[in-house]
């Protein structure tokens, strides 16, 4: 089988046009027709994805949940970055949101790549990385579709009289 391109060749893409001086490359920042929204789970799959993140009985000693969100204009550098964070191990949760719980190397790893694609091209793109408890995200409300996070979180207080 031969290798799969992917987002770690267009980061060595990006990183050898740098290299030759062409520091802006008009094609970075065309808007093509490749999009990253076909990849969206749904609602109930993308809550379930993150409660069972949260719920995990025994998460692996070391690891740390993190949010990885972004406002990127091309959609070609984010069609590029939704799939290296897949491919990382990441969850999507929204459009551009993603929600990991890894190790400290690939936190250090991602954080590092998405700070050197930001780096590679004039953009006004900006892209979060932000650890969070569990506690925190225990705590999250839905707003909008029906879904109950309360009881799946086992959050909600009951009274019994």
């Amino acid at each position: 089988m031969g290798k799969q391109k992917g987002a770690d060749d267009y980061l060595e893409a990006l990183r050898k046009l740098k290299a030759a001086g062409l520091g802006n490359p008009q094609y970075i920042n065309e808007k093509n027709k490749e999009s990253d929204d076909d990849e969206l789970p749904s609602l109930q799959e993308r809550v379930d994805a993150l409660i069972g993140i949260v719920n995990k009985p025994h998460r692996p000693t070391g690891n740390m949940i993190f949010f990885i969100m972004y406002d990127i204009e091309s959609n070609k550098v984010r069609y590029n970055v939704a799939k290296y964070l897949i491919k990382q191990g990441c969850t999507r949760i929204q459009k551009s949101i993603f929600l990991a719980d890894l190790n400290n190397t690939t936190y250090k790893k991602i954080r590092d790549d998405l700070t050197e694609i930001q780096a590679l091209y004039e953009n006004d793109d900006s892209i979060i990385v932000c650890p969070v408890s569990t506690d925190i995200i225990s705590n999250m409300k839905v707003i909008g579709k029906n879904i109950n996070v309360d009881i799946i979180t086992n959050s909600k207080n009951t009274l019994f009289f």
